[in-house]
């Protein structure tokens, strides 16, 4: 990696032009790191549904971009003052990233560092005002600080997370979003109690996940809800102790849920983004300590809403981004739970593909044939890279 060291490498990335168009896999620059940033080299990369909420339009998103927020991959080099990070280690790339010098990472109260809210961040740009991408000399933008579907990136070295340089990085990028916010969310947010009943709206990798924090809680029902009964007898894997599918059924299914629960559930989580599913899992809740988990992310442009005496009757909504996780302490020993075999991660994998086939990925996710699509940005050297750097 020496000779790459403070030059411009060229690599291949899949870069959105614009909504609603596929991914174009193009030559790119990748600028060298500056001060407090790592460029590492990207061998693995999850295909997950805000890269497609981006893509087609429903959160907005700064064109031209280089999606993906799910990867693994080993430090090529670092920028000026980087002490924490060396070429050859092996790391996740962080969405949320992790100062641990603002209010927000200071106060113990959330995981939502003052540097993601920032506009920098916002606009897809490094905190310099500006990208370490181009193509043809024009600037591509960065996704969430990660940008996963190019064989190098650049990050703010607050956005990096160190791991075990045996953690298996085909498997562990997936903790780099939905695995880690689904799981999460039942200990961190909900904090699930033993004994306790649960619903899950959406069998997806953040709803499986969510089931799977709620069993390891030691929640005594799982109920999972969904339109797509095959989801059922899968969830089972994950945890998941029933299912209901409201097309079942000639009654809301909060009235049905509230029926089976004597008289409402005591978690719910919205693992969909679907403002009438928001509402249904609210209304499941009982009175007087129900709790409610947002996971789902709704289009920009929708609101949700409901009857405010619900709150008053002691219900809660709360909401969770990537499981209330701090991903520079937390991503750790989340491995650890893998290793463990507390947290699945291989059966989430329901394909392996080049990067060149990522078309075909999102086409997969959009028709629900798969969980997670790992992209192989390297097929044809990664392994290779893996045992030299171990």
């Amino acid at each position: 990696m020496d000779d790459t060291v403070g030059k411009s490498i060229s690599c291949k990335a899949a870069v959105a032009w614009e909504p609603g168009k596929p991914l174009s896999i193009e030559t790119i620059e990748v600028a060298p790191p500056k001060a407090k940033e790592v460029r590492v080299k990207v061998l693995y990369s999850g295909v997950c549904h805000s890269d497609l909420s981006i893509l087609n339009g429903s959160l907005r998103g700064r064109f031209p971009i280089i999606l993906g927020h799910e990867g693994s991959g080993i430090v090529e080099s670092v920028g000026e003052g980087v002490t924490d990070f060396q070429a050859g280690d092996h790391v996740i790339p962080l969405y949320l990233p992790q100062c641990n010098t603002c209010r927000n990472c200071k106060s113990g109260k959330t995981n939502i560092c003052e540097e993601f809210l920032g506009k920098t961040h916002a606009f897809g740009l490094m905190s310099d005002g500006t990208p370490r991408f181009t193509c043809d000399g024009k600037p591509v933008y960065h996704f969430m600080a990660c940008s996963a579907f190019s064989q190098y990136i650049v990050l703010p070295h607050m956005s990096v997370c160190k791991i075990n340089n045996t953690a298996p990085l085909e498997k562990v990028c997936l903790l780099g979003c939905g695995i880690a916010t689904g799981y999460g969310a039942a200990l961190n947010t909900a904090k699930v109690e033993p004994g306790s009943t649960c619903a899950v709206w959406g069998l997806g990798p953040i709803g499986l996940s969510a089931v799977m924090g709620c069993k390891k809680a030691g929640a005594s029902r799982i109920i999972g809800v969904d339109i797509n009964p095959e989801k059922f007898e899968l969830g089972k894997k994950f945890g998941l102790t029933e299912g209901i599918n409201p097309k079942d059924h000639d009654k809301p299914i909060q009235e049905v849920l509230m029926g089976m629960t004597d008289g409402g559930v005591d978690y719910t989580f919205e693992c969909i983004g679907n403002i009438n599913a928001m509402r249904a899992a609210f209304d499941s809740c009982h009175k007087g300590w129900g709790k409610t988990i947002v996971l789902g992310i709704a289009p920009t442009a929708e609101e949700f809403s409901t009857n405010p005496i619900s709150f008053t009757l002691g219900k809660h909504i709360l909401g969770s981004i990537y499981g209330e996780w701090k991903g520079k302490d937390d991503v750790p020993k989340l491995i650890e739970g893998y290793n463990k075999k507390e947290i699945l991660l291989d059966e989430f994998i329901t394909h392996t593909m080049a990067l060149e086939k990522i078309n075909e990925a999102f086409d997969l996710m959009r028709e629900g044939k798969s969980l997670r699509t790992v992209i192989n940005l390297w097929p044809d050297t990664v392994l290779t890279v893996r045992k030299s750097e171990l």
